[in-house]
């Protein structure tokens, strides 16, 4: 640590002066050992305060993935059990082939995509997400832009009355201050 060892004031005693001021050499050297010690203390107490600041960090880590990796497995149930049912509605289009090839293929498609969300990694999504965002910003921002009209289109529509400024001729209004 470059600068003085010590803080420009000294430590002050109970009665307000500098405990090296006035002092003999021993009350002056122990003043500054007890300073060390303090020093050392807060370092100390600051390390352990990181230290447990990393724990914390790694368990919350820890704890996210494994909800990921969960609600990663239902979703990819969900898809698959979405070929299912497209496989069976095409099943019942017997009389019509060109139909029944159609819901074949989307039921296959959907397939493969079940099986790849389950054999892929958090990182694995991350990257390929992050791949597709440098081949083609305009086509992310579009849909980010595209998104975020739908979510404002959606917060909007889903107002209650209440949020609302209150109705002309409301008879609550002789009631309010």
């Amino acid at each position: 640590m470059a600068g003085p060892e010590f803080p420009h004031d000294s430590p002050q005693g109970a009665a307000g002066e500098a405990l090296g001021a006035g002092a003999t050499g021993g009350e002056g050297a122990r003043a500054k050992a007890e300073w060390r010690g303090l020093k050392g203390d807060v370092d100390n107490l600051a390390d352990v305060a990181a230290e447990q600041g990393r724990g914390l960090l790694d368990a919350a880590r820890l704890q996210a993935q494994d909800y990921i990796e969960q609600r990663k497995g239902e979703a990819a149930q969900s898809v698959q059990d979405l070929a299912r049912s497209l496989r069976g509605s095409g099943r019942d289009m017997a009389d019509k082939p060109h139909v029944r090839a159609f819901f074949d293929s989307a039921a296959d498609g959907l397939e493969s995509l079940g099986t790849s969300i389950e054999r892929r990694s958090l990182g694995d999504f991350y990257g390929e997400a992050e791949a597709i965002a440098r081949r083609a910003p305009v086509a992310v921002a579009v849909g980010t832009f595209v998104v975020g009209l739908l979510a404002a289109r959606f917060i909007k529509s889903s107002k209650t009355l209440d949020d609302d400024a209150p109705l002309a001729g409301d008879p609550r209004d002789s009631f309010r201050a």
